[in-house]
This record gives C-alpha cells, structure tokens and sequence, in this order.
C-alpha cells in the first residue's frame, strides 16, 4: 500500500469511527506484536536466548509445545513465558492510541489474545471478552473442576529461583482438588476450562451482540491471522452482510483482506496497526 493510499484509508477510518453509534473491536496477535510484544527475533533472543541453545526453540509460540524433558524445565519455560508477556511488560503505544480512539465509545472487545493488555491499557473489564485464556490463570491439567488460579506471586519465585533452566521442584504448580500438575488456561484443546468469569464475559458479550443488531456498527478487526477465523474474522463479516448500516474496518499488514461482497462497506489498512492508529488519532484531533 502506498503513503497516499495508507493515509486515505486511515481517513475513511476515523471518518467512520467519528460516525458510529458502537464499535466491536476484534483484536489478534498482530495488535501485541505491533506494540512490542514480539514473539521472535530480537526480543526472544534476549529472553530466552539460553532455551534457543539448548533446545533449539526459534520462537515463544512454538516453545510452549516444545516436549521438555521434566516438569522442571517446563515450569521453568513457562514462568518466563508469563513473567515477560503477561506481567513485566509495556501496554506498548497500539494499546494506547486504541483506548484514546475508543474512549467514551459504546464499545466491545472480543479478542484472542492472553497477554491482558486491554485491561491494563484501561479498557474495562465489563467490555472485554478474552476466549481464549489468560496467561495470569492456571488450570487442573485434567481438569478435575472448572476453576481458574491466579498464578503472579508463583511465577515471580519461579522466575527469580530457576537454576539451568529448571525450576525447584517444590515449585512445579499441582492442583489443590487432585494433586495433578496445573496447566495454562489457553485453549489448546478440550481440556480448556471455562470458569465462571469466561462464561460472565461470554454472556455480556452475547448480549451486546444482541443490542446492536442494527444501526451503525463498526466493526474493527485488529491484528488477526488466518489460524481461527471462526471466532473474529468470519463472524464480523456475516455482521456486517446482515447490517447494511455496518462497516467492516481491517487493519493488519500483508492480510488486510476484504471479502468481495463487502467491498462497498468495508475498510482495509495494509500496515502496521499502531501507526494506522496513530494516523487516525491524529485525523480526529
């Protein structure tokens, strides 16, 4: 996309932010990745240099499914993981500009990012819904009950008393029912657990949905791959087909993509989100 392409685009951004009654914003990895919060290069060098060596992980995505030979050295792995992606880190400045934009909007965020980055940027809670899990909760591995932990005070000590990689033994996570090992609260695969502030969200969510059927919604996808378009992607544009006073915005560099039944109701920003943001900001003073 070019400069003057960019900036129209982000143009018809604020032009339809400034119009809307509500917006539903719709955020995946790219909107963490875009404020910092990158999962390779430099920044995992930095991090987890010593995992790279020893075990030959290249990135933190593919590191969480890396079989480690001990719970010692998965805990170890993980509480680092947590430590610097969920607690010691920055909002970073995409977060930032999107809660200025949003401020004082009739607004919902549905994301699929674990980080807690929304709250911490000061969206309220009561507007967010995190589908996929939260980095700051652990689970029964089983599970053995539906019921989420915070886990901040455990993962300091395990990140301040890891030797070689490993963890003391006696601070490997298990679950206060069963005895079994505590997992992450990600959703992997069925054993997932919902707990009962996942289903509060989830029903806030539903009933936003339901409220705002109608009139001009926008729709702004942040930051969001190809892995799960089933849970922002693919429902924001059968939104938009059955509204006609809806927009469909996409900000997301190299996937800015556009069904062509929406075209005529729909804005595509090819490039980075927190500049994109930025421009608008701008844009609306």
């Amino acid at each position: 996309m070019s400069t003057s392409d960019f900036s129209a685009s982000c143009e018809r951004l604020a032009d339809a932010i400034a119009a809307s009654d509500a917006v539903l914003v719709g955020a995946g990895a790219g909107l963490s990745t875009s404020s910092g919060l990158a999962y390779d290069g430099p920044r995992f060098e930095r991090l987890f240099g010593d995992f790279a060596r020893r075990y030959g992980i290249r990135d933190m995505y593919t590191g969480g499914f890396h079989p480690f030979p001990s719970s010692e050295e998965r805990w170890a792995w993980w509480a680092r993981h947590i430590w610097y992606n969920r607690y010691e880190r920055e909002v970073g400045p995409a977060y930032e500009s999107l809660a200025r934009l949003m401020r004082g909007r009739d607004l919902f965020v549905l994301t699929t990012n674990v980080d807690h980055c929304f709250q911490d940027a000061g969206f309220d809670k009561g507007r967010l819904f995190y589908t996929q899990g939260d980095y700051g909760l652990w689970q029964c591995s089983l599970p053995c009950h539906e019921k989420t932990y915070g886990n901040r005070e455990a993962v300091r000590r395990m990140v301040s008393e890891q030797r070689d990689m490993r963890v003391p033994t006696e601070l490997v996570p298990t679950c206060p029912v069963c005895g079994r090992e505590m997992a992450m609260n990600l959703r992997a695969d069925d054993t997932f657990v919902e707990d009962v502030g996942w289903h509060a969200a989830s029903t806030r969510y539903s009933a936003w949905l339901a409220s705002h059927a109608t009139g001009r919604v926008l729709y702004l996808e942040l930051g969001v791959g190809g892995n799960t378009p089933g849970i922002i992607k693919f429902p924001f544009w059968s939104r938009v087909a059955r509204n006609p006073q809806a927009t469909y915005a996409v900000i997301n560099r190299g996937e800015a993509y556009v069904p062509q039944g929406l075209r005529g109701s729909s804005i595509a920003v090819d490039g980075d989100i927190g500049e994109a943001l930025e421009t608008v900001e701008g844009m609306l003073g």
